[in-house]
Parts: C-alpha cells; sequence; structure tokens
C-alpha cells in the first residue's frame, strides 16, 4: 500500500514536467517561425 501511495504522489510531478516541456518546445518553436518571418508573436 506504502508502495503504492509513493508511486501515486511522485507520478504527478513527472506528468507536470512532461506537460510544461512540450508547453515550452512548441511555444519556442512558435517564435522562432515567427521572428523568421517577421511577424510579432502576440
Amino acid at each position: 500500500m506504502t508502495v503504492a501511495l509513493t508511486i501515486y504522489v511522485l507520478m504527478w510531478p513527472v506528468v507536470v514536467a512532461g506537460v510544461l516541456f512540450v508547453i515550452a518546445r512548441s511555444f519556442f518553436r512558435e517564435l522562432r517561425e515567427a521572428k523568421r518571418e517577421g511577424r510579432p508573436i502576440i
């Protein structure tokens, strides 16, 4: 029971880090593309 609870609690930071990585990667890809085209990101 303790091992399952530990895995459950430690799983969430990994999930959040993965989502943050995907969002940041997409943002920087879009930023580079906008700079290349000469348009603002906003």
